[in-house]
């Protein structure tokens, strides 16, 4: 019953094995918005995930092993074997591989000067890898760092979920003057049992203005922040499936390879 797929190491059983649509209780999926259109928004940028690649004009790639700066264990690359479009649907691919000094690989894409805004809604239709040491995100970075390095630009996390903890995502935005005066505020969001996010497609939002952030998960509000100093710049979008690090930890005998997260489409909005 389970759409999920586990085996996506070859192309050809992802496009025989894969749907768009997947869930094991229908009453869980939350059907596809195919028209992208919300009252009181204006949708100002978006990807389907309907060719037949990633569209370049929209993303680029991080390609490095340098452990995103929590210890992580993958080395991101740009192969085909990591990201791919298949059936309207990106994936992402986490491997177990021995691959430039790295015993994982996955990819991180970005819309870095492809994409960038303040003061936005995003919409992302995504169903989950699990397993311990997974550590999915879709996530929002500062395009020009106007008030310094990390965390003094700010950092937006539309989504995150430990692989370990399936049925919670996390929703956060991280902020300070150092990297020892970090802090952070965000609230988590626990689907009803037996609901997983590995199980179903489900959308993920996160609105933004001047005065504060917003996240829901399908249309449910979970968590709502005011906030003030640099979350008044441009960011840039960011998918990724982190492989281990300090805060998911690191994968062991359970955790089953490869594992994907599906991303159906991401859109941006404007208000009104």
């Amino acid at each position: 019953m389970n759409m999920r797929c586990t085996a996506l190491f070859l192309l050809s059983l992802l496009l025989a094995g894969c749907t768009k649509k997947g869930g094991p209780v229908e009453s869980e999926i939350v059907p596809a918005d195919t028209t992208g259109v919300i009252p009181s928004w204006t949708l100002v940028w978006h990807d389907e995930f309907d060719g037949r690649a990633v569209d370049t004009t929209r993303w680029s790639y991080e390609v490095n092993g340098d452990g995103g700066g929590n210890n992580e264990l993958q080395y991101y690359t740009a192969r085909v074997q990591n990201s791919f479009v298949t059936n309207g649907v990106l994936v992402i691919q986490a491997l177990k591989e021995q691959y430039m000094g790295r015993s994982y690989t996955s990819a991180r894409m970005r819309t870095l000067n492809r994409g960038d805004w303040k003061y936005v809604r995003v919409d992302a239709r995504a169903m989950l890898p699990s397993g311990r040491g997974l550590w999915p995100a879709i996530w929002m970075l500062p395009t020009d760092w106007v008030y310094g390095g990390w965390p003094r630009s700010g950092e937006i996390d539309i989504m995150e979920m430990i692989g370990h903890e399936p049925q919670k995502v996390y929703g956060t935005i991280h902020y300070g003057s150092s990297v020892q005066d970090h802090q952070k505020s965000g609230g988590s969001y626990v689907l009803a049992s037996p609901g997983r996010f590995d199980d179903a497609f489900h959308v993920f939002t996160m609105e933004w203005d001047s005065v504060g952030m917003r996240w829901y998960v399908d249309g449910v509000r979970y968590y709502t922040t005011v906030h003030g100093g640099p979350f008044d710049q441009r960011f840039h979008i960011l998918l990724n499936v982190a492989v281990g690090g300090v805060w998911p930890g690191d994968p062991d005998s359970t955790t089953a390879f490869p594992q994907a997260m599906q991303v159906d489409y991401v859109r941006v909005y404007r208000k009104n």
